[in-house]
């Protein structure tokens, strides 16, 4: 996004927040308008102004977003829909099933950031010899609290300007 589409996006945020941006000083605009510029250079113009038409659509405080939140906004309208921690249990449960002779197979069906989770075939091949309760409980709870950590960190990775 260059300088020039940067001031079309901070004019409609002036728009729709004039109260937050009355009597800014000439230096304090230009600040915020390179800063903007700088962190968004490597995206689209039209997606970041989306993100920003999409933050100020379902604002309820009234304030305008830090540009943190136009990022998460990003990556909501550019990511695919991402498999929610139960979801992904689901999955490996699934494998589980076919785990004690197909573990390899098994694994290689589920996606990367379920693979990733689980960690290796050999550790389907054991839970899937494990007891069912320890497996349904002990198990399913610590691999959701480890896929929605993954999935986050993901997610703060892919908030970031490609330059950084």
């Amino acid at each position: 996004m260059t300088r020039e589409e940067t001031l079309t996006i901070m004019a409609v945020l002036k728009a729709a927040y004039p109260e937050y941006y009355r009597g800014m000083r000439r230096v304090d605009a230009e600040a915020i308008v390179g800063l903007w510029a700088e962190m968004f250079r490597d995206d689209p113009a039209e997606v970041v102004a989306l993100a920003v038409k999409s933050f100020i659509a379902t604002d309820s405080k009234g304030y305008p977003p830090k540009i943190g939140t136009i990022r998460q906004e990003i990556a909501k309208l550019t990511s695919p829909e991402e498999l929610t921690p139960m979801e992904a249990w689901s999955l490996v449960n699934a494998a589980t099933q076919r785990g004690i002779h197909y573990a390899q197979e098994e694994f290689e069906k589920l996606p990367p950031a379920v693979r990733a989770t689980v960690g290796s075939p050999q550790q389907l091949r054991e839970w899937a010899c494990m007891e069912c309760e320890t497996v349904q409980s002990v198990v399913s709870s610590n691999f959701q609290r480890s896929f929605a950590i993954r999935a986050g960190r993901e997610r703060e990775k892919q908030a970031l300007p490609a330059s950084m």
